[in-house]
């Protein structure tokens, strides 16, 4: 009996000992099969031979979550955005009304049916199709192109200049800014979340993580609209390190015509207080008079102050004297020459507590210049022409305007601390910009400034002063003209010889 237990003891170890052994066996299997899979002659991510902890592996996987969580991110909100504008656009195409032909109660619209699909992304596809994006078009001459503006991360260089006149410029306008920021991350996301069919290949960083691009890695763009299609845009991104370029074509289609409001704006009985500060130049407000007279004006009111002439107060006070009630008020100077069909205009484009008008004059030049080939300049009436050689849009002027008074008065006037000439009628347009009213900023053809020989006083502040020289060289003859008056002597020089030419040759 002693020995028979002796020997199950000893089974019982050595079996015990062999579980041990399995499981052990067990667990080594399952920690190789749980390893990373790796090329025998592959080594870890990094610079061969060095060491990494176990730190720097937590830090590149979390780096690589928080790239995965900023992406996911970015998706919801566009996905988020993208639903919202389809549906808001599907909603504004269904409720279009059935369009009619001219009736006999009244104008109907009659839209190309190609303009109003019933599935809107296919029309917003079609536009692609339709622009010149993938083939050029047939143009008859080179002013029909469509030129591209280029632009960087900080700059937009600019044919049309705008009211700037800086051919390059940061983007000042907030709709410019915003859209060319949208357009650069739009193009960020293209590449860094390619679509199957897109035409590049992933490439990985030194460490082997996915290479992202950035902001700072655009290069340059260039963009052109074509006003019934939509918008191009062609991007460029490099990064330092790397000689291949990403290119990516972005293309924003317009939608259908979608009417907002049909009204019926009666005009005749709105009477239009027509303001003019004066100070001397009794020549010129004859001449202002005379005009007047013309389009049969007849219900004059003189306000004098004996004070500094100061136009922001002249045109307070006769804003102010009106008392009667509401009325739209035209600021204006003694040296504009207007049309019946521009008071017109003035009425359909000011309502009080909506909006004001600031319509932009066409300047006429100096007409000693203009018409230097002519013994005497014609009468006023046939100056009064839009073309580059007799005059300008002046768009860096503000002083004429139409309002309501009830506007004028709400928004409080003009700034009595500006003294002499100029910065009043910009102090009032900007007021009116950060306001809620809408401004209408257009040029307008029964508008004119006639040219009058300008004075820059000793007075004016330097800022004032410098804005009187600028107005003063633009206001004098168009760049070909200026040219032709710079190079006077070296065209008579040529006359002189080609004269001296002429006369040899039929002598001999």
């Amino acid at each position: 009996m002693p020995r028979r237990g002796l020997i199950l003891q000893t089974r019982t170890h050595w079996l015990l000992l062999g579980l041990a052994l399995l499981c052990s066996l067990i667990l080594f299997l399952y920690l190789l099969e749980c390893a990373p899979q790796t090329d025998g002659n592959a080594s870890l991510p990094g610079i061969v031979g060095e060491n990494y902890g176990k730190e720097y592996y937590q830090a590149l996987l979390q780096e690589q979550e928080e790239h995965y969580q900023t992406r996911a991110t970015s998706l919801k909100r566009q996905i988020a955005q993208l639903k919202q504008e389809l549906q808001e656009m599907s909603e504004k195409m269904r409720s279009l009304q059935e369009r009619k032909n001219v009736g006999a109660n009244g104008i109907g619209y009659q839209g190309n049916k190609e303009q109003a699909p019933s599935d809107l992304l296919e029309f917003l596809h079609s536009q692609i199709d339709k622009a010149e994006v993938s083939i050029g078009a047939k143009l008859p001459s080179e002013y029909g192109v469509i030129p591209f503006e280029s632009f960087t991360l900080m700059k937009v260089f600019q044919l049309e200049m705008g009211l700037t006149r800086h051919p390059e410029e940061k983007p000042v306008r907030k709709d410019k800014r915003d859209e060319l920021i949208e357009v650069i991350e739009a193009g960020l996301e293209v590449i860094n979340n390619p679509d199957e069919d897109d035409e590049q290949e992933d490439e990985d960083g030194p460490l082997g993580e996915k290479l992202v691009f950035n902001e700072n890695d655009f290069i340059e763009g260039y963009y052109r609209t074509e006003r019934d299609k939509g918008t191009l845009y062609e991007l460029f991104f490099k990064k330092a390190d790397l000689t291949e370029y990403r290119h990516v074509t972005l293309f924003r289609p317009f939608g259908p015509l979608m009417k907002v409001k049909s009204e019926m704006i009666d005009i005749t009985r709105s009477i239009i207080n027509i303001i003019v500060p004066l100070a001397e130049r009794t020549e010129a407000f004859a001449q202002f008079m005379q005009n007047f007279s013309e389009s049969n004006f007849h219900n004059y009111t003189l306000v004098s102050l004996n004070e500094e002439f100061n136009r922001g107060r002249g045109l307070n006070v006769g804003a102010r004297a009106w008392d009667k009630g509401e009325v739209l008020m035209f600021f204006c100077d003694v040296d504009i020459y207007f049309s019946a069909e521009f008071l017109n205009s003035c009425r359909l484009n000011a309502e009080p507590g909506k909006k004001v008008f600031y319509p932009v004059v066409f300047s006429l030049y100096n007409p000693a210049i203009v018409y230097a080939n002519l013994d005497v300049p014609p009468p006023v009436e046939q100056q009064l022409v839009h073309k580059k050689d007799s005059g300008f849009w002046r768009d860096f002027g503000f002083g004429m305007t139409c309002q309501y008074r009830s506007d004028f008065l709400t928004i409080g006037g003009f700034d009595m601390e500006v003294k002499g000439w100029g910065g009043e009628d910009v102090h009032l347009y900007r007021k009116y910009l950060h306001g809620d009213l809408i401004v209408i900023r257009t040029p307008v053809p029964g508008l004119f400034h006639l040219w009058h020989e300008k004075r820059c006083a000793d007075e004016l502040t330097p800022e004032q002063y410098r804005m009187c020289i600028q107005s003063k060289a633009m206001n004098e003859a168009s760049h070909s003209h200026l040219g032709m008056l710079v190079f006077r002597e070296e065209i008579e020089t040529h006359l002189h010889k080609q004269a001296y030419r002429t006369n040899s040759e039929s002598v001999g």
